[in-house]
């Protein structure tokens, strides 16, 4: 499998997080390094369902809580890249993926972003590590390689 950052690539909120948020020994540097590459390459694409989510959790529940205007600092510097923003095709897309792939609906909905962004991966810990849905490859930049 082929998890380099050489193809456009969705990066998950939880991901984000660990980046900006967390100070996870482990996490952290490896969430900074995999942003700092796809960025260098311009492969990296996110929705408005991440942004949303990664203030709410750099602001609210974030073991280093940010304040508001930190956290819009962030989201300004992700906003400069590709961002997906969800219609209802997205949505109904996203609503028949989690019926048919025994999903949660905002799982659903990120891989739904992810395709239609182009991205041949979604980076995140929080799906199964190599499987692909709608032609995007799931990878837990966390999974020792």
């Amino acid at each position: 499998m082929n998890d380099e950052p050489r193809a456009d690539s969705f990066v998950d909120t939880n991901i984000l997080v660990y980046a900006f948020g967390d100070n996870d020994e482990k996490r952290s540097p490896a969430a900074r390094a995999l942003l700092r590459d796809l960025m260098a390459a311009g492969r990296f694409h996110t929705s408005t369902q991440v942004l949303q989510e990664l203030f709410v959790v750099l602001t609210r529940k974030a073991r280093k809580l940010l304040t508001a205007e930190q956290a819009l600092r962030y989201l300004d510097e992700l906003a400069r890249w590709p961002v997906i923003v969800f219609d209802f095709g997205a949505v109904r897309q996203a609503a028949e993926l989690s019926g048919a792939a025994s999903l949660s609906f905002w799982d659903a909905l990120l891989i739904v972003a992810a395709a239609r962004s182009g991205s041949a991966f979604l980076y995140t810990e929080d799906l199964q590590h190599g499987q692909k849905i709608l032609g995007v490859e799931i990878v837990n930049p966390f999974v020792a390689r």
